[in-house]
Parts: structure tokens; C-alpha cells; sequence
């Protein structure tokens, strides 16, 4: 089914995402404050939401993985994991282009750029310590504990803005409150986040998919497949 999927997903997430950038890039009016630095958020902000949502999802099969043994859950934390890296890393590259003209620096050691920093490393731990193990399945069990652990620094990253004084502005859009961007900017970042979203679903697929195989490589079912 997937594999039937996969090329739809793709294509529409592509295509929204260019759209959402052409749009943000080329016709959304300068920012009042920002100027035209204010752009990266097209990249940045959906970067960061994904960032954050791809380790929600890897938490819930954790669970699924430690308290019911669902093999499969173990095999999407691992193949999600190295997507929620490299996103991670896109949304504090592009930050740290972003603070150059906002803040005067790449770089400052507030609470929301280093709990997402420590988001970064929990990526790159989860994938560390699952491929130091050679019995896949105490990597499995051990990798989603870990998991589990490391949920306690989402809501760090999303009230870091709330809870201390942070360089880092509140956010524009939330949940419970209307958005304080102009719709002008609003609709085109709206297009990138389900743009960007399409495109990660459709690299966890592949992920996945090459994850899964590997590991029933020796089952009848795969060897029907290939």
C-alpha cells in the first residue's frame, strides 16, 4: 500500500512546498520590523514544528513498543528518528541564519534554541544507542525507554518562550489563540508546513520501508516480495 502511496504523497508534498516558498519568497510583503530576514521562516518555522511532532509520534510508539511489544513500533522509532534528525538540524541551521540580522548573533544559548539543541542530541542518541547493541531486540526495547525519557523536554521547547526571558519571540501561531501574523504571511507558511509535512511522511516511508525489510529480511513474506 505504501508503495502505491508513496509517489502521490511525494509529488503533492513537493508541489506545495515550492508553492509555499515561491509564494513566501517572492510575493508576501517585507515584515514592518524584520525586513526581509523574516522570510526564513517558510523553512524555519516548519522545521521546528516537525522537529518537535516527529518525536510526539516516536513517544507514542515507544509506548506501543515497551508496553505492548509491538515489533512494528520499534521499527518506526528507528526509521523516524533519522528524519527528526536532519529536520532538527534544518530548523536550528536556519535559525542561526535567522538570528545573524534579528539578534546580531548565530548563536545564543537561550531556553528554546538549547532545548532544541537537546532535542538534536536525543535523535542522535536514540540512533546511537540502537546501533550499539547487536541484539536488535534489547536495542528495540532499550531505544524506546529512551524515548520515553527524553518526551519530558517537548513541553521544555514549546513553553521556553513563556516560562523564562528568551531572545527567541513567542509564537505567532498557536493552538488556543487566533495567529498574530498577517494572513498576507500566514496562508503561504501555512502551504510550506503541509508542504513539509507531505515530504517527511514520505522520507519515513522510504525509511521505514528499507528498515523493515532489513529486519525480516530472512522471513518468507520478504522474500515472496523481492
Amino acid at each position: 500500500m505504501t508503495a502505491k502511496l508513496l509517489p502521490y504523497i511525494a509529488s503533492c508534498g513537493l508541489l506545495l512546498l515550492l508553492t509555499g516558498w515561491v509564494w513566501g519568497l517572492a510575493f508576501a510583503p517585507e515584515d514592518a520590523v524584520q525586513g526581509n530576514s523574516y522570510r526564513i521562516i517558510f523553512l524555519h518555522v516548519p522545521a521546528s514544528i516537525f522537529a518537535q511532532a516527529i518525536y510526539l509520534f516516536m513517544s507514542i510508539c515507544a509506548v506501543m513498543s515497551v508496553v505492548w511489544r509491538v515489533k512494528l513500533a520499534a521499527y518506526l522509532i528507528k526509521s523516524a528518528a533519522s528524519v527528526g534528525a536532519l529536520i532538527t538540524f534544518i530548523a536550528l541551521f536556519s535559525g542561526s541564519i535567522w538570528g545573524i540580522p534579528t539578534w546580531g548573533t548565530w548563536w545564543q544559548w537561550d531556553a528554546r534554541i538549547t532545548s532544541t539543541l537537546i532535542l538534536f542530541i536525543m535523535y542522535l542518541g536514540v540512533i546511537t544507542l540502537h546501533g550499539s547493541f547487536s541484539n536488535l531486540e534489547k536495542a528495540d526495547r532499550l531505544m524506546s525507554i529512551l524515548v520515553i525519557v527524553g518526551l519530558v523536554n517537548i513541553p521544555i521547547i514549546k513553553k521556553s518562550v513563556d516560562w523564562w526571558s528568551t531572545l527567541h519571540q513567542p509564537a505567532s501561531i498557536t493552538v488556543s489563540g487566533a495567529p498574530t501574523i498577517d494572513p498576507s504571511m500566514l496562508y503561504p507558511l501555512f502551504v510550506s508546513i503541509l508542504g513539509m509535512g507531505l515530504v517527511l511522511i514520505s522520507l519515513g516511508i522510504l525509511s521505514s520501508r528499507l528498515h523493515i525489510l532489513g529486519r525480516e529480511k530472512n522471513k518468507k513474506w520478504v522474500q515472496s516480495y523481492e
